[in-house]
């Protein structure tokens, strides 16, 4: 009988008298009420940490502690780098191998930028470009723009686009932001210029920036940050199928001094650091063949911040942490070695995190376990970075000249990577 009903037959009556209530002795063969229980308390969430070393100061400000957690399937090692962005000196840029489409150890990235600390960074067109996938920012430069989702070579965290990064803004503020591309080619001086060779627009837009893979019809811009790879490769596949066929119709249009010097096929070789190349497929081909040399035009493009704060460093990542909670949705059944990088609610501190996995002593963790794991860290907002063989993490041990490979990588020895994240202290 639900207890909102009043009977006879309940434990104790309630009669009204005057403004109040008068309890009555229990009803004969009635059994007294017994209040509910209460209700259980809402559900914890699995404790990951289950040990953190003590503080190595690698550098005034930043520091280094082993860490071992635990879960259903048994015990993981893993490594925090923390860094105060406050402290004098201190701050954070991204690694290069010194081109957009290459790629180089953690290592050796770090030791030949003067970095203290290091850890890998974006997923990336492996077995191909080695471009990486999304946004990239060094020095406040911008170094390419995101390809499109379909493009990505490794699953999709839920919900991440594919231009979210993890930044430390011009303000010194880490945080999760967005830098979608937006640009332009436009012809000065002369007719209009539009893909279909017609003339109802001035300008062309621009959808991709030293990207391994130009949107179908659309116009890239590459530079001399590219590389040597061929950009004709970057117009191979679809939107969403990078094994679809190469584009029949390609273009390349090569501008210098905001003159156009060359309407070609596009090629391989490094561009020199005064030329810009204009790299299109079907309709943008199109409209890139509808210029002609000696054509003035400006080409103007710049990644814009969600946040509305410049990055003066950026490198792709997907959130899986956001406002000290899992994003939803995060896988929770396959286990990996993990890295990721985040910061405190006020963006004054970040860490740079690895989990190792796939070895005897360490299963690896969940994308889920990863994240929880993060927000037992201190971490208001997260990305998760390029995982399995490309988990690596390095440090400059006191006193020595070098950096030291400081986590257990899955490889034999640890993976090329194309880009991470330094800190520079001093």
């Amino acid at each position: 009988m639900r207890m909102g009903k009043l009977s006879t037959t309940v434990g104790r009556l309630l009669v009204t008298v005057g403004a109040g209530l008068v309890l009555l002795a229990p009803a004969a063969g009635a059994q007294p009420l017994v209040p509910p229980p209460p209700p259980p308390p809402p559900e914890q969430p699995e404790r990951i940490v289950e040990s953190l070393g003590e503080a190595v100061e690698v550098a005034p400000g930043v520091t280094h502690r082993d860490i071992t957690t635990t879960t259903a399937a048994g015990k993981v090692m893993g490594d925090v780098v923390e860094v105060d962005l406050t402290a004098p000196g201190v701050r954070a840029d991204l690694l290069t191998p010194g081109a957009v489409a290459a790629r180089a150890p953690v290592k050796g990235m770090a030791d030949g930028s003067g970095a203290v600390a290091g850890i890998n960074g974006d997923f990336f067109d492996i077995g191909r470009t080695s471009a990486p996938a999304g946004p990239a920012v060094r020095d406040g430069r911008f170094l390419k723009a995101a390809v499109p989702q379909g493009r990505r070579a490794a699953p999709a965290v839920p919900g991440a686009e594919m231009d979210y990064v993890f930044a430390v803004g011009t303000d010194g503020v880490a945080r999760v932001d967005r830098l979608p591309l937006r640009g332009e080619v436009r012809r000065t001086g002369i007719e209009r210029v539009s893909y279909t060779g017609a003339t109802e627009q001035d300008s062309l837009p621009i959808v991709a920036l030293n990207q391994h893979a130009v949107p179908v019809n659309g116009i890239g811009v590459f530079t001399s940050d590219w590389g040597d790879v061929d950009r004709a490769r970057t117009l191979c596949g679809s939107d969403t199928d990078r094994d679809a066929p190469c584009a029949a119709d390609t273009a390349e249009v090569v501008v210098r001094d905001g003159a156009v010097t060359a309407v070609r096929a596009p090629g391989p070789g490094r561009l020199p650091p005064e030329e810009t190349a204009l790299v299109g497929r079907e309709q943008g081909a199109v409209a890139l063949r509808g210029l002609k040399v000696g054509d003035r035009v400006r080409v103007d493009y710049a990644l814009v911040p969600a946040s509305g704060v410049a990055p003066r460093m950026a490198v792709g990542g997907s959130p899986i942490l956001r406002d000290g909670a899992p994003t939803e949705r995060l896988d929770d059944r396959a286990r990996a070695p993990r890295s990721g990088a985040g910061a405190t609610a006020d963006g004054r501190r970040m860490l740079l995190v690895t989990v190792d996995g796939r070895q005897s002593d360490s299963v690896g963790a969940t994308l889920l376990q990863f994240s929880n794991l993060l927000r037992e860290l201190g971490l208001d907002d997260a990305v998760n970075l390029d995982g399995g063989g490309s988990s690596t993490l390095a440090y400059r041990k006191d006193g020595a000249a070098a950096t030291t490979v400081v986590n257990d990588p899955s490889d034999p020895s640890p993976r090329l990577v194309p880009n991470g994240i330094g800190i520079y202290a001093g």
